[in-house]
C-alpha cells in the first residue's frame, strides 16, 4: 500500500470529510431508491436499495471507527487506536455479505414467482443519477485513501465502486424488461449483483484480517526501507526488518550493523540519521533501530527479512 503523502492532521481532516460524505450519499440514495422500488416493483432495484442500506450502515460504522482510530495514543493504548479501522472493515464485510445473501433469496423467489415491472423509466432515471453521484464519491474516497492510507476509507470505496456495477446491472435489467419484455432478466441480474456484493465483502474481510494480524508492509515498501538504510555510508548491513501498519501509522523495526570500533555516541548519531531518513519517506511511521557491531553473532529470526 502507498504511504501517506500528507501530515497526520491533514489526513485526519480528509478522512473525516470522506466518511461524512459517504453517509450523506448513502442516505440520499436510500430515499431515492426506496421511492423508485415502490413505484416499479423491480427486484433488481430492490437489490440496489438493499445494497445502499448496507452502505449507509457500513459508512456509519466507518464514521465511528475513523473517529476512534484518529484518537491519539494514551496510557492504555500506547500504539494508538489504529486497529479500530480493520475492526470496522470486518463489520462492513459482515453486513455486506448479509445483504448479498438476502438478495439471493429475493431473486430466487422472483424467479419462481415472476412479477411485472411498472414505470421502468422512473427506475432508470434514479439509477443513472445514482451512478453519477456514486462515481463522484468513489473518486473522492480513492483520492483520500491514496493520500492517507486509510483502510476504512479504502474499504468504503470498494463497496461503493461495486455499487456502480450494481446500478449498471439494474439499468440493464430494466431495459431488457421494458424493450424486450424479458421478465427473467430482473431476478437474473439481481443474482449477479448479489455475487459481486459477496465477493467485495470477502475482499474487505481479507484486507482487514491482514491488518489485525500485523501483516508486513508491501515488498516495495520494505525494499525502499532497506535502500534508505544501506544508503548511509556507515551502515554495513540491515537485518531483522519487521513492519506493520495500524490506521495512519506504520511501525518499523530493524537492526543495522556498523564498525565495532565506533564509539557509542557515534553509533547513536548514525542510528538517528538513518531514522530521520526513513521518516522522510514514511512520515507517519514509528521507527526503532537496534545497532550491532559488525561480525558479532546474534540470534536471528528464521523467516526471511
Amino acid at each position: 500500500m502507498a504511504q501517506p503523502t500528507i501530515t497526520g492532521e491533514q489526513a485526519k481532516r480528509l478522512m473525516q470529510r470522506a466518511t461524512r460524505a459517504a453517509v450523506c450519499v448513502a442516505l440520499l440514495l436510500i430515499v431515492l431508491k426506496l421511492g423508485a422500488w415502490l413505484m416499479t416493483g423491480s427486484v433488481s432495484l430492490l437489490s440496489s436499495l438493499a445494497d445502499s442500506a448496507m452502505d449507509a450502515l457500513a459508512s456509519l460504522i466507518n464514521l465511528y471507527a475513523v473517529h476512534q482510530a484518529l484518537q491519539p495514543a494514551d496510557s492504555e493504548h500506547r500504539f494508538g487506536h489504529g486497529k479500530a479501522e480493520p475492526l470496522a472493515g470486518i463489520g462492513q464485510a459482515t453486513f455486506i455479505c448479509a445483504s448479498g445473501i438476502y438478495l439471493i433469496v429475493e431473486a430466487v423467489g422472483r424467479l419462481l414467482e415472476p412479477r411485472a415491472i411498472e414505470q421502468g423509466a422512473v427506475g432508470l432515471g434514479v439509477m443513472v443519477f445514482s451512478i453519477a453521484v456514486t462515481a463522484a464519491l468513489v473518486a473522492y474516497q480513492r483520492s483520500v485513501a491514496r493520500r492517507t492510507n486509510s483502510l476504512a476509507i479504502r474499504a468504503d470505496s470498494v463497496h461503493y465502486a461495486t455499487d456502480i456495477l450494481v446500478n449498471g446491472g439494474v439499468i440493464v435489467s430494466l431495459l431488457l424488461v421494458m424493450f424486450l419484455d424479458w421478465g427473467m432478466a430482473d431476478p437474473i441480474v439481481a443474482l449477479i449483483i448479489a455475487g459481486f456484493i459477496i465477493y467485495s465483502a470477502f475482499r474487505i474481510a481479507r484486507e482487514s484480517l491482514d491488518h489485525l494480524m500485523d501483516h508486513e508492509l508491501p515488498d516495495a515498501d520494505r525494499e525502499r526501507i532497506k535502500e534508505i538504510v544501506l544508503g548511509h555510508p556507515s551502515v554495513i548491513e540491515c537485518h531483522d526488518l519487521k513492519t506493520r501498519s495500524a490506521g495512519l501509522n506504520s511501525f518499523i523495526q530493524l537492526h543495522i550493523s556498523m564498525d565495532g570500533s565506533l564509539s557509542l555516541n557515534a553509533a547513536h548519531e548514525i542510528s538517528d540519521t538513518v531514522e530521520l531518513d526513513i521518516l522522510a519517506a514514511f512520515p507517519n511511521a514509528e521507527v526503532i533501530i537496534h545497532a550491532d557491531p559488525e561480525g558479532v553473532d546474534e540470534a536471528r529470526q528464521e523467516f526471511q527479512t
